[in-house]
């Protein structure tokens, strides 16, 4: 064979080496798992340690916040421990307003819960009036809703109170 050939050809195989002594060893290129599914499987192991059992067929759950807002579930996946006392509402939520949702909760809740229902709008209601009213004398006000100031010698008083019954 013609050398100035052969060494053409070694030279072409040098350059296209695949494998073999000294290669630069190729990374494996991974493709990344979407996050919300390893959150989905730690939320499952957790929801199995404590023993909890879905409940199917929940269209909506509704959490009523003290700033008289709703935290809103539309079709959450809800599971419940009810020897624990332990119930798990994950999906999306949305923070909304009482006002949006009054008119289609209102059949959902009993009579006991519309009396609730009604004390919640009147704070919101008074809330609301608050925020529109100029601040005032709202100094005064406020003073009646905080906490009173604890009694100096209070463990002794209780002590003394206990002697007594």
């Amino acid at each position: 064979m013609d050398p100035a050939k052969l060494a053409k050809l070694q030279a072409q195989a040098a350059a296209n080496r695949i494998g073999g002594k000294g290669t630069v060893r190729r990374k494996i290129v991974r493709k990344a798992k979407p996050a919300g599914a390893q959150d989905d499987k730690k939320l499952q192991a957790a929801l199995k340690k404590l023993n909890v059992q879905p409940i199917p067929g929940v269209e909506e759950v509704n959490m009523f916040r003290e700033d008289g807002n709703v935290l809103h579930f539309s079709a959450p996946k809800v599971h419940a421990a009810v020897s624990a006392n332990t119930f798990a509402v994950y999906g999306t939520g949305h923070v909304k307003e009482l006002t949006e949702l009054v008119p289609g909760i209102l059949n959902q809740l009993g009579p006991d819960s519309l009396a609730s229902l009604r004390k919640l709008a009147e704070s919101y209601q008074a809330i609301q009036q608050g925020q529109q009213r100029p601040s005032a004398g709202g100094a005064e006000e406020d003073d009646d809703d905080d906490v009173p100031d604890l009694v100096e010698n209070f463990d002794v008083e209780a002590d003394a109170k206990a002697s007594l019954d």
